[in-house]
Order: C-alpha cells, then structure tokens, then sequence
C-alpha cells in the first residue's frame, strides 16, 4: 500500500493561532496578523511558490504599516511553528517496516520546505512526494495529486491519502486516491486494520 501524507498538521504542528499568542499578548494584534498573514492570498501565493518570505512580509507592511515591526517578527520567527508531531513520526517506521511506500503531498513555501528537510531525518523514510512550491500547483487542484501519481508511477487504487483538510480529501478521492480524514496518528492505524 502507498500511504500519502500531508505535512501540516499530520506530520509537523501547524497553527497560527497558536504560534502568534506566543508572540503577542495583545489579541487585536494577534486577531490583525492572522488575518493579514495567515489568512492572506499571498500565504498561499506562497505555497505556489510564485512569492518569496521576502516579498510577502514587504507587501504584508506596506498593507499594514502600523503593524510593521509585528509582521516582520512573525515572519523571521514562523518555522519555530512547525515541530513535529511525535505521535505521528513515531508511527512512520513502523509503516514502513510493514512494508508500505511512504510518500507526502504538502501545500508549502520553499523556506519552510527547505528548514523541514534540513532539520528532520524522518523525511529519509520517505520514497518521496511532491511540495507545492515545486510545482506552482495547491490542494485541492487535481493537478498536484496527478503530479505525484505520474512522479512515481503510482496506481491510485493502491493509494491512502491522509490529510486533516475535508477539501483535500474530496479531491484525491476524484483521482481515484482513497482519503482518509487525518484526526490523529491513531485514525492510520485503524484504517489500516479495517481498510474500505
């Protein structure tokens, strides 16, 4: 079986909400660089890889200059917000010495994909996978789930994708990919002791 995962919030924690209150104390701040960072076509411009961190923390003051120097300290400090999720690594060698194929179909900007691979040698226990910077394509467009089946030669019948994303799901169940709803590491074991 290839088992796909998604990255953010399945393999490494990723939650603005709550990387920001670490930051600031004052939740109008907190409310206002979520909504201009976060929640921001350039965030996902990001993750197409057609904007640098550079760029978007430019554009992002220029819109905002009044919460300039808030902007500027979430974005140096925004990898800190992807750690892992140990119960989820911890599961992946064991999937693997099972003797499924491991791969990941992340929506993710260069700088962040570039810290995650440096920083994490769980990554080694993949076959691969496809970031979406890579390819200027996001979930849930159909061109990055055919983007890792044609990569790798992958039968979407012999695939589960496990992402904590409904959207996503429905999409690479359009491919042919069976998607399971990522809650946590406990929902792959138990699909894979009852698979549909």
């Amino acid at each position: 079986m290839n088992l796909i995962f998604d990255i953010g919030n399945v393999l490494v924690k990723y939650n603005p909400q709550e990387y920001l209150e670490r930051l600031f104390q004052d939740s109008l701040v907190i409310e206002k660089i979520n909504e201009t960072v976060f929640k921001s076509k350039e965030w996902l411009l990001m993750d197409k890889g057609l904007l640098s961190f550079n760029e978007a923390t430019e554009i992002y003051c220029k819109r905002e200059p009044n919460y300039s120097s808030e902007i500027r300290k979430t974005m140096e400090n925004v990898i800190t917000m992807f750690t892992p999720l140990e119960d989820t690594i911890e599961l992946l060698p064991k999937l693997k010495k099972a003797g499924h194929e491991l791969y990941y179909l992340s929506n993710i900007q260069f700088e962040i994909r570039d810290y995650l691979l440096e920083k994490h040698d769980f990554f080694k226990l993949f076959v691969g996978g496809i970031f979406s910077c890579d390819i200027n394509q996001i979930k849930p467009s159909r061109e990055i789930y055919q983007s890792l089946l044609s990569n790798y030669s992958l039968n979407p019948s012999d695939c589960v994708f496990f992402d904590d994303i409904q959207e996503n799901i429905s999409a690479a169940e359009k491919e042919g990919i069976k998607g399971v709803l990522f809650t946590s590491a406990d929902c792959v074991l138990e699909y894979l002791s009852n698979p549909v």
